[in-house]
């Protein structure tokens, strides 16, 4: 096997690395790690000097000691994505959501809000992804391409699977009520008009995807700031900064 380098622009150390074993001790959970392949050491370190490319990031870290295919990070494929995700302290009890939203590969806005002093864990993940489909329908109609990334498999399938059928049964399934209904209505109506057009995908939780980390650290700082409206993040983007803030 030909030689490989590895740069590592975000991890607990950074640099070039002549391994993958040392390089995935450097970014194995490291929330936003960023890191690639090059075939030849000047590639690397001229890759290294210049800085990690604002156009790529890594969409999930690697969790197993052999390399994964992800270790290259290519250009967004969407002009826009949303990366959506809510959190519950306890839960039941405090909960809020966040947003993430990337624009041809870039980050370009957080928000976070949709408090709610006695909700779920499912709830605020609910009202994430009904607020991303907000975002979204506005994207499309805009004559953008647009992605929605949400770790809860729950409110994906309550979206995307199950809604279908509980409204041709005039909103009621078998066994007992549907929790949540009046959000899943309203999330549902927006996906059924765009269907055919949003990209609605599953991302890992805390595997170090950036935009799932961000999306993290505004649900938990919508809680913390008890905020009812979905607000955009008013302070200074900066991701490290805001990577060490609570996580969810």
């Amino acid at each position: 096997m030909a030689q490989k380098f590895y740069v590592v622009w975000a991890g607990r150390q950074t640099g070039v690395f002549t391994d993958w074993a040392t390089t995935h001790r450097q970014v194995d959970r490291f929330a936003g790690a960023r890191y690639k392949s090059f075939p030849t050491r000047a590639e690397a370190e001229r890759a290294f000097a210049g800085g990690a490319p604002r156009s790529t990031f890594v969409r999930r870290a690697a969790t197993k000691a052999s390399e994964p295919a992800s270790v290259q990070a290519g250009p967004a494929s969407f002009d826009l994505q949303i990366y959506c995700d809510g959190a519950c302290d306890p839960n039941p009890g405090r909960a809020g959501s966040g947003l993430a939203v990337y624009r041809n590969g870039e980050l370009a806005q957080l928000w976070h809000g949709l408090y709610n002093p006695a909700g779920t864990n499912n709830t605020a993940e609910l009202n994430a992804l009904h607020r991303a489909l907000v975002m979204a329908e506005a994207g499309i109609s805009s004559g953008s391409t647009v992605q929605i990334l949400c770790d809860s498999t729950y409110a994906i399938n309550c979206i995307s699977k199950w809604a279908a059928g509980w409204e041709k049964k005039g909103w009621r399934k078998a066994g007992g009520e549907i929790k949540n209904l009046e959000i899943i209505q309203a999330a549902y109506a927006i996906y059924s008009r765009i269907e055919s057009k949003v990209h609605l995908t599953h991302v890992s939780a805390h595997v170090g995807t950036q935009g799932n980390e961000l999306a993290d650290r505004m649900a938990m700082f919508a809680v913390e700031c008890a905020n009812e409206e979905l607000c955009e993040y008013a302070g200074k983007i900066d991701i490290p900064t805001i990577l060490r803030m609570r996580a969810g």
